[in-house]
């Protein structure tokens, strides 16, 4: 049972980020692993630093985007906010309901906290997703990829992040590129 687990979280090396193949036409972008990674190294760093539940953190950040093992990645003009959760809430329950009852019920609550985005941490995940989404297209940027075709990227980060220490990693970001 938790090899099956594993197994379904490995298959996220296999996804790809939808909005980028959208967007860039590319054929081989990151994938939701690589985000995940990526995202992970960034709550913990922010965590650490700012003096939050680091370990919370993290669990949300490698939770986030697990249903997409099972769903894809799919951007908002292929399915409705509804629709997505309503997809990803079915698919994760299916993912984790093999799994110890102890952590099965901490993930599904770490999940529900992150899709409800009313908590400290949830909050501040949402932020990062944005953030670390900013950075990788400031790297396809300076792969050579137009910054017209990035513009919704930083323009949606740059709406979506509000925490001051976050901002300014943002606007070193864009400086960058």
């Amino acid at each position: 049972m938790i090899l099956d687990f594993f197994k379904t979280a490995a298959n996220l090396k296999k996804i790809s980020r939808q909005g980028w193949i959208d967007k860039l036409l590319l054929d081989t972008p990151e994938s939701v692993a690589d985000h995940s990674y990526s995202m992970a190294l960034m709550g913990m760093v922010i965590s650490d630093l700012g003096n939050y539940n680091s370990e919370k953190i993290i669990k949300m950040v490698l939770l986030h985007d697990l249903a997409e093992s099972k769903i894809g990645d799919h951007t908002p003009k292929q399915l409705s906010k509804e629709k997505k959760n309503k997809l990803e809430n079915n698919a994760f329950n299916e993912i984790i309901k093999n799994l110890p009852d102890l952590i099965k019920s901490q993930y599904l609550q770490i999940w529900q906290e992150y899709q409800e985005n009313t908590s400290l941490e949830s909050k501040l995940v949402h932020q990062i997703d944005k953030l670390e989404m900013a950075l990788q297209a400031n790297i396809y940027k300076q792969e050579g990829y137009s910054q017209e075709k990035l513009e919704s990227f930083f323009k949606s980060a740059k709406i979506g992040i509000t925490d001051p220490k976050l901002k300014e990693i943002f606007t070193e970001i864009v400086k960058d590129g």
